[in-house]
């Protein structure tokens, strides 16, 4: 068993199941008798959810409270815990139940066994529309494909990972975070657990339509160059599309004087085609340079307003 395991639990907006979540929690981890801290991370939420935190910390100080002073976001949330834990093996986990407690105890199995990445698949999803699994499904094994890092398809951030793996990540300063990327980056050695995600608690999901077109986003262009080939490739075939067609009108007006018809209807296709292809091009490019731009500015990842417990 670890000597300290640190459980991170991110915030946001969660004051109906906080309680819970620390209910089920701690009786898993006191049933196993383990020795344990729990992280919790307020990121910028604006219910209940601060005040509620606190009283839960007042009562039990192995229960440790970051609160953000604005809404950082979920990835930064996790980075923030994993800065503050203190255990040698330190797991992330969600408030909303989604993801069992009772799953830990297994990632420990694992992890007693040398493995120093234990990540969750989840080989059933429910309560989640067809839309969600579909996109899901699809994000998982297009961005497989176009990463030369291999991160498991299926996963989300609820894992255990050592704290060899930890110090890594804490070298990884990039704003722009795709934390299960980054941790299947760093090497190590891994392995899964497979387990049933459960329906949501209450609450609503914290990941809308953007925010999952964002995270989607960051977890491909933070992990591939190939979107750069593209445009690349966009510019070769528009190019060749379009020495194609002045042959074509050439070779049209040599021999075939009488039937060309002068119009603007192929200027007009053409323009088009070309400054679709161009635009695209040049959205790629503004993304990561985007990206760029926010790195040099050499801002603070979060600000955190309090700490609770921090002894």
């Amino acid at each position: 068993m670890p000597e300290l395991l640190s459980v991170v639990v991110p915030l946001y907006n969660e004051e109906l199941v906080i309680h819970e979540m620390y209910s089920q929690l701690t009786s898993v981890l006191e049933g196993a008798q383990l020795n344990y801290e729990i992280v919790m991370v307020n990121d910028g939420s604006s219910d209940k959810t601060l005040p509620m935190a606190k009283d839960i910390c007042a009562g039990d100080k192995r229960v440790k409270l970051v609160s953000f002073s604005r809404n950082f976001g979920h990835q930064i949330a996790i980075t923030a815990g994993m800065d503050r834990a203190s255990g040698d093996a330190i797991v992330f986990i969600d408030a909303d139940l989604q993801d069992p407690p009772e799953v830990i105890l297994e990632m420990i199995e694992k992890w007693k066994e040398g493995n120093k990445v234990v990540y969750g698949v989840r080989k059933k999803r429910e309560g989640e529309s067809f839309f969600k699994l579909f996109t899901a499904k699809v994000f998982y094994r297009v961005l497989r494909q176009l990463t030369s890092i291999s991160i498991p398809v299926d996963t989300g951030d609820f894992r255990l990972i050592d704290r060899c793996v930890v110090d890594q990540l804490k070298r990884m300063t990039e704003r722009s975070r795709f934390v299960r990327g980054m941790v299947s980056w760093v090497g190590f050695k891994q392995c899964k657990v497979e387990y049933v995600r459960h329906e949501r608690f209450a609450g609503e999901t914290k990941y809308p339509l953007k925010k999952m077109i964002k995270f989607a986003l960051d977890g491909i262009l933070s992990f591939s160059h190939i979107p750069l080939k593209l445009s690349s490739a966009f510019g070769l075939l528009s190019a060749g599309l379009s020495f194609i067609f002045m042959l074509y009108g050439v070779l049209m007006r040599i021999f075939f004087p009488g039937q060309v018809v002068p119009g603007w209807s192929s200027l007009f296709v053409a323009v088009l085609f070309l400054g679709g292809i161009q635009l695209v091009c040049v959205g790629i490019l503004g993304e990561y340079l985007g990206r760029i731009h926010e790195e040099i500015k050499g801002r603070p990842i979060y600000i955190a307003e309090e700490e609770v417990n921090f002894d």
